[in-house]
């Protein structure tokens, strides 16, 4: 037969003492006088009681626990965002509920309708490759549950958001690989849903500007960031008929995917074809011939300050006191490998 957990019902029962006169005394209330506070604690010792989290969370209307929501954690870039998150909530006696969405839209309204039943306090969120509109995130402003995107974060002037400027360095990768002799310079930017911004693109067109390089539009494609997406836009890459001896790719697992097609046509990395990316994955250090450079976008900072604002957002929430929008920018850096 399951054992039932005691409850202050029990304790107020044996000790012949209302309920109210037991919770006080549990919580150490100066009404309650020394002699029942100790008997009422020795007993929920000997009974292990265990006190009622959700009965407490409803009281103080908090639940201490915020959502996450994020494409993959097999990526290794979300994976440092997400111990910045939960080391910066844990600091605060947060606990993080993380939820995939694979890049997939249902997926991510499925995730955001399940952290809201569970009454997270806030939200983090990297939105999907497929997400377009924000309709399922706007609903949350009417349960006063607070949202902070983070990296993959929409155009829209009404959101808190922090993320990590690449024009700059986008320009930099640009002046890097014109001092290396290259002047055909290809792209493979990503979904177009995360080119909102499109800083990569925006850096690079001005890069090439800048070194006073014709912007060739035969030289820039898209990948869905799968196998065969990028395939297909190094395959139109190549089949220029005066194609690039270099190309900056979305991201390291776009360059790690094209440069394995590029290897299968028996070219040789970094001297028939360059690759410059972002990201600065730890694990293409381990490669015998990595991409040139790769934009550093720092993920755990990135995952500590968009948890800061977020605790800052359900602080202001308890305290009743609006917040103005914040759009937190933090700098890159090409790091040459």
């Amino acid at each position: 037969m399951e054992k039932k957990l005691p409850t202050i019902k029990e304790i107020a029962r044996r000790l012949n003492i209302s309920i109210s006169t037991v919770s006080r005394a549990l919580h150490d209330h100066p009404s309650i006088g020394l002699r029942t506070k100790m008997q009422v604690k020795k007993l929920a010792q000997e009974l292990n009681y265990i006190p009622n989290q959700t009965a407490i969370f409803f009281k103080q209307g908090k639940t201490f626990t915020i959502g996450v929501v994020l494409p993959n954690l097999r990526e290794e870039y979300f994976s440092s965002a997400i111990s910045g998150i939960e080391e910066t909530a844990f600091d605060s006696e947060y606990i993080a509920l993380i939820g995939q969405s694979h890049d997939d839209l249902n997926r991510e309204k499925k995730i955001v309708e399940t952290m809201k039943k569970h009454r997270v306090d806030g939200l983090l969120v990297s939105v999907s490759k497929e997400t377009r509109g924000l309709e399922h995130f706007e609903e949350l402003k009417q349960y006063n549950i607070p949202v902070v995107f983070f990296d993959r974060v929409p155009d829209a002037p009404d959101i808190h958001s922090v993320w990590c400027s690449l024009y700059h360095s986008s320009i930099a990768a640009i002046d890097f690989l014109v001092k290396k002799g290259h002047k055909r310079i290809g792209y493979i930017q990503g979904p177009s849903t995360l080119n909102i911004k499109n800083e990569r693109l925006q850096g690079y067109v001005a890069g090439l500007k800048k070194n006073k390089i014709v912007v060739d539009e035969l030289l820039i494609e898209s990948s869905d960031l799968s196998l065969n997406s990028t395939q297909q836009a190094l395959d139109k890459l190549l089949a220029a008929k005066n194609r690039p001896t270099a190309i900056v790719t979305f991201n390291d697992y776009v360059a790690l995917d094209a440069m394995k097609f590029a290897r299968k046509k028996k070219l040789k990395i970094n001297k028939d074809i360059s690759f410059v990316s972002y990201a600065n994955l730890p694990v293409t250090t381990y490669l015998e011939t990595p991409p040139l450079a790769s934009v550093e976008q720092f993920p755990f900072e990135q995952g500590v300050r968009a948890t800061e604002l977020l605790l800052r957002l359900i602080k202001a929430k308890s305290l009743s006191e609006n917040v103005p929008y914040e759009n937190v920018v933090l700098g890159s850096e090409l790091v040459i490998h």
